[in-house]
């Protein structure tokens, strides 16, 4: 059985806390791998790598950095395809989707590498007699980032490259679930050059978690996941003097107006609600459908989704896989069982899919439930899954109301010819990422990723502009000096006496 340990100094270092959890092939059902878990004092080992690697590393040139994530980009560009099997054989995500992680993570890289210019201060002159005022941004030592198991490469990498850009260095803790990636990302980034210590991957649940967030030399924590288990990052960490960036889950939404291109509506709703299985924070899991257009809607959404190819990731023709363990997959089912009695209609049922030959991986099927209620468990929870609910509206007022009312705010969408209602949807909806006639809004690299409400705790969102003031502090400084020319009679400075 492969063994994954902790990458801590540069170097694999083995797990010794006697603790091991299971990391398991999604399409099969079968263990294939040991991950080993952290104890108190491998935390603090971590840590302390760290730590001292931000000695030299804080102090670094911004031209040294740089070269580093140049020849890391490099890299990660020329191994994306090792990085995607990785991804597909733990988390079980189809290849072309795991080389859509990769490739979003790589813009994050690519951002780092010209961090050069975010870094700029600010001078002023002369704001009183002889007196200027400089701005600027520097490292902040430690940072930690704990990262969820649907994008165990591109979340890390929404982390990691801007924080060691910056001049910090980092401790990533990753999921347990799917650990092989981070921990190859982490060794490419020292074939890159990367000294020792800077980029350190450890493993481990609550215990190396709390260890973390309790670290008197960690100094920031980044954080992806569930939104319960995002408030209480926030809430330890803040607690602990520690600034905090914690996304949490979501519920979004897609209006689609009478005016709206049904065909490219249902396509959308179909990608952005079961790509990846569902398994992502940015998923499209509630369709509110306004006046008469949701039968068709609906009956369109249908036909698209009876189509998907469901398989193992490694299998070019799948278009979806499994989920991610068994117990997700029977937590995503009941949502669908319990539909129909709390009076949703079920178009789609996928709670008794299997695929050939692969009985006994996660397996679970596209389920559609039509006129949902706002008080129905499938529509307050963040299933996580591939199960898509239609709600439906008398008028756009009702939708946006309806919409507002959702304790999330991560991402949302609205499908209308009509720029002047979609530019009434902009303003009014309340949310941190908008699209327009666009499903799933991740913001490219250098623009920051992150959303409202119970979606987002802390004041930063992630990469882009947000990104590197979460990973800086900003330092003015007031300078006066005397002129030369004013200097007591008997010193020469060189300068001409009528100066």
């Amino acid at each position: 059985m492969k063994t994954v340990n902790h990458f801590i100094g540069g170097k694999t270092v083995e797990g010794a806390s006697g603790n091991w959890g299971p990391v398991t092939d999604p399409a099969t059902g079968e263990v294939t791998t040991q991950v080993a878990l952290a104890s108190v004092e491998e935390v603090d080992a971590a840590v302390a790598s760290a730590k001292a690697a931000y000695a030299s590393w804080g102090t670094s040139s911004l031209a040294a950095r740089t070269a580093v994530l140049f020849r890391y980009r490099a890299l990660l560009d020329a191994h994306r395809d090792e990085i995607a099997a990785l991804i597909t054989a733990e988390h079980g995500k189809v290849h072309s989707d795991a080389l859509g992680e990769v490739a979003r993570g790589l813009e994050i890289v690519e951002l780092a590498c010209g961090i050069t210019t975010q870094l700029k201060g600010e001078l002023s002159t002369q704001v009183s007699n002889r007196v200027d005022v400089s701005s600027i941004r520097q490292s902040i030592g430690v940072v930690a980032g704990i990262t969820p198991f649907n994008f165990p490469a591109m979340v890390p990498m929404w982390m990691f490259p801007l924080a060691i850009a910056c001049g910090n260095t980092f401790v990533l803790k990753p999921s347990e679930k799917d650990p092989s990636p981070s921990v190859r990302l982490a060794e490419l980034a020292s074939e890159a050059g990367l000294p020792d210590g800077v980029l350190n991957v450890l493993h481990g649940d609550k215990v190396a978690v709390d260890g973390l967030l309790n670290h008197p030399d960690v100094a920031a924590i980044s954080f992806v996941g569930s939104t319960p288990i995002a408030r209480y990052i926030h809430q330890t960490a803040s607690a602990n003097g520690k600034r905090v960036q914690a996304l949490g889950g979501a519920k979004n939404h897609m209006l689609v107006l009478p005016d709206a291109d049904l065909d490219a509506a249902a396509d959308a709703a179909v990608s952005a609600a079961y790509g990846s299985a569902g398994e992502r924070c940015m998923a499209i899991s509630a369709v509110v459908a306004v006046g008469a257009i949701g039968d068709e809607l609906v009956d369109k959404i249908r036909e698209r989704a009876e189509k998907i190819k469901i398989g193992p990731g490694n299998d070019p023709e799948s278009e979806m896989g499994p989920l991610i363990t068994a117990a997700h997959r029977d937590k995503v089912a009941s949502y669908v069982t319990g539909a129909a009695a709390q009076g949703a209609k079920v178009v789609l049922d996928g709670t008794g899919h299997t695929v050939e030959g692969f009985e006994n991986g996660h397996w679970i099927g596209l389920s559609l439930l039509d006129e949902v209620s706002t008080d129905s468990d499938a529509y307050r929870d963040e299933i996580f899954g591939p199960v898509l609910c239609v709600l439906r509206v008398d008028t756009y007022e009702e939708g946006v109301a309806l919409m507002n009312a959702s304790p999330f705010g991560n991402g949302t969408a609205i499908f209308t010819r009509d720029g002047g209602a979609a530019r009434r949807f902009q303003l009014e909806i309340e949310a941190g990422m908008v699209g327009v006639n666009v499903p799933i809004p991740v913001p490219v690299g250098y623009h920051s990723f992150g959303g409202w409400k119970d979606s987002l705790f802390g004041d930063h969102h992630i990469y882009g502009n947000d990104g590197i003031h979460f990973y800086t502090r900003g330092k003015v400084t007031t300078t006066r000096w005397p002129d030369p020319a004013d200097a007591p009679a008997g010193v020469d400075l060189g300068f001409p006496r009528n100066h």
